[in-house]
């Protein structure tokens, strides 16, 4: 019930305003008939959040890999709201890359879904694709791999779908485990989260788990993609700082996150 309630969290951004608006619009509705406090929600640190949802506290300082169909970015978190960008995407995210990939092999949409159930009867080892390490940085850039596929499929060098996938997947996801240890390591942080819609993906989360020396969370596949669970958790993190709105809040929908 109502009674039940606190407070009110909501998205602000970033996203599109259209969506933004309506969520936000019954938001303060509902905060203002119920006489309760609202807080405005960074989307991305929502997921973030998602790792807040299990039975354990994640540990200070952290870093994360925010995966999704906008976002591939590596943040330094060492508290609730104190975050620092270590790497970004320089162009398509890891999950838009999933999706473009999908078009190319024919696989449907959303492409991540359908480039992991395909990879799952491929063979990664059919083609060589390229990685981008971009030498001296911990950004990411998908656009030459998508590139490369795009090339050997035209070329008539990709003997199915599945092999398509499977080489697809691993190229991404070298790069994406390969620099988040790296960064973790450099920065000698207590664990390594993973947040995000491309977090729910099989081999990414075994090849983390896997490979790294430093403890890994990785919230249940159900909460990495968007959910209203996750913009509470980081919601109760806001008002516990005394981070609360007025009626007046409004969607930014470029905002990031640090």
């Amino acid at each position: 019930t109502w009674d039940d309630l606190a407070g009110i969290a909501v998205t602000i951004g970033p996203g599109l305003a259209g969506s933004l608006l309506v969520g936000v619009n019954v938001a303060k509705a509902i905060a203002l008939a119920q006489g309760l406090p609202i807080t405005g929600v960074n989307h991305l640190e929502g997921h973030i959040y998602a790792n807040w949802l299990t039975n354990s506290t994640p540990l200070f300082p952290l870093v994360c890999l925010i995966v999704s169909g906008g976002h591939s970015d590596l943040m330094l978190m060492k508290g609730h709201g104190d975050y620092m960008v270590l790497g970004r995407t320089r162009d398509d995210a890891a999950g838009e890359a999933f999706d473009k990939a999908a078009r190319i092999l024919g696989l449907g949409y959303p492409g991540g879904p359908a480039i992991q159930q395909a990879a799952k009867n491929g063979n990664a080892n059919s083609i060589q694709l390229p990685r981008a390490w971009l030498k001296g940085s911990s950004d990411f850039s998908f656009s030459g791999v998508k590139t490369a596929l795009l090339r050997l499929v035209e070329g008539g060098k990709v003997s199915s779908g599945a092999d398509g996938a499977a080489s697809f997947q691993e190229a991404v996801i070298d790069v994406l485990v390969t620099k988040t240890i790296a960064v973790a390591k450099e920065r000698r942080v207590k664990q390594i989260l993973l947040a995000g819609g491309v977090a729910s993906n099989e081999l990414l989360r075994e090849w983390l788990v896997k490979d790294s020396s430093i403890p890994v969370r990785v919230p249940e596949p159900v909460l990495c993609t968007d959910n209203a669970a996750m913009i509470a958790a980081c919601g109760y993190f806001r008002f516990k700082a005394g981070k609360v709105d007025g009626l007046d809040l409004d969607v930014i929908p470029s905002l990031r996150l640090a």
